[in-house]
């Protein structure tokens, strides 16, 4: 049966160095909020774009997956790490359910200002798609990704959209108004988890298809709750499809 009231933990992180400091952190937070429905967390949280560095990053990824996998937290999780295919590196998103990967796709937009296309291929649109977990409909985009309109689309429908990202303090507000106007325009709720590194916008936390907002920058866990309840109001009043 669909859950009208989800509990959701938005991770604000810093990235920092060895890895092995960051997937501490991230474990702890999973075990400190095992009773919530959902948490997402930065873009490559666990090593960065440690391009110099990237066949050693793609193991520790390995490291993060089992880790995560045989955490306590058995409720969904989300993040990006790189990884290695036959034909070269990508930056993948995962989503665990219950301990289990039910969900993957690779970057599509490349970020070509941050030199991601020199360094990591790009995914196939395909991936991008709508997925379900206990009735509920899932969808998610990688931080560049949030600027294609295209991309919109492909997620109509969706009830909860992750963003995983690590987007730059200069295009701050450009973060928040394209969270807001997608959350708006597909009807349904953004959780946003961005990187609090330096130079990074900060930013993270729940956009509402009503237009509100849960962030804090200052905080590195950003709890909200998603009313189910309140987009499926809206997408009555107002429909679109």
């Amino acid at each position: 049966m669909e859950k009208k009231l989800i509990k959701a933990v938005s991770l604000q992180l810093k990235n920092k160095f060895p890895y092995k400091r960051n997937l501490r952190k991230l474990i702890q937070y999973l075990n400190t909020y095992s009773d919530k429905d959902i948490i997402l967390a930065p873009e490559v949280s666990m090593t960065d774009y440690d391009y110099e560095n990237l066949n050693r990053a793609v193991e520790f990824g390995k490291i993060a997956d089992n880790e995560i996998a045989n955490s306590k937290y058995q409720g969904i999780f989300a993040y990006t790490r790189l990884i290695k295919r036959e034909d070269g590196y990508y930056n993948e998103a995962v989503v665990f359910h219950r301990g289990k990967i039910v969900h993957k796709q690779a970057k599509y937009r490349l970020f070509l200002l941050g030199n991601e296309d020199k360094y990591l291929n790009a995914g196939k649109k395909e991936e991008i798609k709508k997925f379900k977990i206990d009735g509920i409909v899932y969808g998610l985009l990688i931080c560049f990704e949030l600027r294609y309109k295209e991309l919109w689309q492909e997620l109509q429908g969706c009830d909860i959209i992750l963003i995983p990202a690590q987007w730059g303090v200069s295009r701050k507000r450009h973060l928040e108004i394209l969270s807001s106007a997608l959350a708006v325009m597909n009807q349904c709720f953004v959780l946003l988890s961005n990187s609090a590194s330096e130079n990074m916008a900060c930013s993270s936390g729940l956009y509402s298809p009503s237009g509100g907002v849960v962030r804090d920058d200052f905080l590195e866990a950003i709890e909200c709750k998603i009313d189910l309840k309140l987009s499926q109001k809206i997408r009555r009043h107002i429909k679109l499809q």
